[in-house]
Parts: C-alpha cells; sequence; structure tokens
C-alpha cells in the first residue's frame, strides 16, 4: 500500500521550506518592547529610587527633606520713608550711632537721615532676606519719633507680638483747661512714679505727648495699661488704681 502523498517530502520541498520566513502573529497578547522603551523606564526608576533615597524618616515616622535649593530671584528695591517731628530731630542726631546698626546688620537694609527733609528714608538691597523686613524697620523708626527709648523700639525688630497704641484724652472724656492739665497730672503722678508704676505692673512703655498717649507691648498687657489711664482720666483716684495693678500684676506672675 503506498504512502500518502502529505507525508511524502521531498529534498527540495525541505529546502523552500527552510527558506521562507515564519508569519509573525498581531494578536493582543504579544508586547513588543523598544529599546528607548526600556531605557526610559530604568531612567524613572532611577529617579524613584534616587528620591526614596533622599527622603528620610524621623523616630515619630515623619518624613524628613532636605532643604531646598536656593533660586535666584530678580531684586526689586522698595523704599519707605518716616517723617520725623521737630522736636524729636535732635534726638534722632544723638541716638543715630546707636540706630542705624539693628536696622543695616539686622535687617540688610540701606537708612540713610535726611536731615533736610527731616526724614528717614529706608531701601531693600539684594542681601535682604526677610520680606517684613521694610515694615519692621518702619515701625521701630516710627516708635522712635512718637518718643520711646531706642532700646525699647529694638525690641520690635526682635519680637513679633509687639504693638503701638495711640489715643488721646479727649478721646476718654472731654476735658479743657484746668480739667486737661489735671488730668495729665494724675496719668505722670509725681516725678512720673504713676506712669513708671503702670509701666511696669503692666510690662509696657507708656509715652505721654501732651494730650496724646502712646502704649508700646503685648495685646494683653497694652489692655491693662489703657484700663489703668482711662481710670485716671474719668477721675479715679491714684490709690484705687495702684490696687487695682496690684491686682492684675499678682494675675499676671500667676499666669506666667
Amino acid at each position: 500500500m503506498p504512502a500518502p502523498t502529505a507525508l511524502l517530502r521531498r529534498p527540495e520541498d525541505l529546502a523552500e521550506a527552510q527558506a521562507t520566513p515564519l508569519p509573525q502573529d498581531n494578536g493582543d497578547d504579544d508586547i513588543m518592547v523598544d529599546a528607548t522603551v526600556t531605557a526610559a523606564s530604568g531612567q524613572q526608576n532611577t529617579q524613584v529610587q534616587s528620591r526614596d533615597a533622599e527622603m528620610r524618616i524621623d523616630e515619630e515616622g515623619r518624613p524628613k527633606f532636605p532643604p531646598a535649593k536656593e533660586v535666584a530671584r530678580k531684586h526689586i528695591a522698595e523704599t519707605r520713608k518716616v517723617l520725623i517731628p521737630p522736636h524729636r530731630i535732635t534726638p534722632l542726631k544723638s541716638a543715630w550711632p546707636k540706630m542705624y546698626p539693628p536696622l543695616v546688620e539686622h535687617l540688610k537694609l540701606q537708612v540713610r537721615m535726611n536731615v533736610k527733609a527731616r526724614a528717614v528714608e529706608m531701601r531693600t538691597s539684594k542681601f535682604t532676606t526677610d520680606s517684613g523686613a521694610l515694615q519692621k524697620g518702619e515701625d521701630f523708626v516710627k516708635a522712635f519719633s512718637l518718643g520711646f527709648d531706642v532700646d525699647d523700639a529694638i525690641a520690635l525688630l526682635r519680637l513679633d507680638d509687639l504693638y503701638i497704641e495711640t489715643f488721646e484724652v479727649k478721646d476718654v472724656k472731654t476735658l479743657n483747661g484746668e480739667h486737661l492739665g489735671r488730668a495729665i497730672g494724675r496719668i505722670a503722678g509725681k516725678d512720673g512714679k504713676t506712669k513708671f508704676a503702670i509701666e511696669n505692673a503692666s510690662r509696657t512703655r507708656v509715652v505721654l505727648a501732651d494730650q496724646k498717649i502712646h502704649i508700646l507691648g503685648g495685646f494683653r498687657n497694652i489692655h491693662i495699661a489703657r484700663e489703668a489711664i482711662c481710670s485716671l482720666i474719668l477721675g479715679s483716684p491714684p490709690g484705687k488704681v495702684y490696687g487695682n495693678l496690684r491686682t492684675v500684676a499678682s494675675r499676671m506672675k500667676e499666669r506666667f
């Protein structure tokens, strides 16, 4: 019985079958891998590994990142001009060697005293790092122009929770003539003892400039000093005000 023709292979058929290429399957299961894709994925993996290496976790499980790199920013000069009252020009000249070092060395500002314009001019420089340096410098110079000492005004540069409040005697009660003078005298006291007592009890600084009263201190401390001064303006005897200040001072000591 002869063999099936399908199983018979001639030498020419075998050579032709080996020469013809195999058909490619275009099915969805096959994934073509490109060299560029492989290189990009490897680069992303290295970036992720480098980020993971940079990030560290402290004892409490919080991530710790390295400090950000400094980016060069375009410098824009800003200026401020603080006018000085005529009666504070002479104290400004005498205290100027003590005033400009904090502004120049601490805040990195450019400062000059314009005697002709009776003003202190300030300007930011490329060395200024604090965004609020110009405002702090203006508050410092304004505090001195209102009558505060340089040592008290410097506290505005070092502390952030200090404020200045200004009000007049007429804002509390309308007084004229001798009544106004007696009210101011009650606030100051003999040789300024009442004013010093208010400052020590409330931990503030008080300046009496004619009918205006300036208070430098924290928010709560300003409230305590203002209540004592308003009581004196309204006619309370100093002895009663001293008693209230002792009570308030003892409460403040217990609080702190």
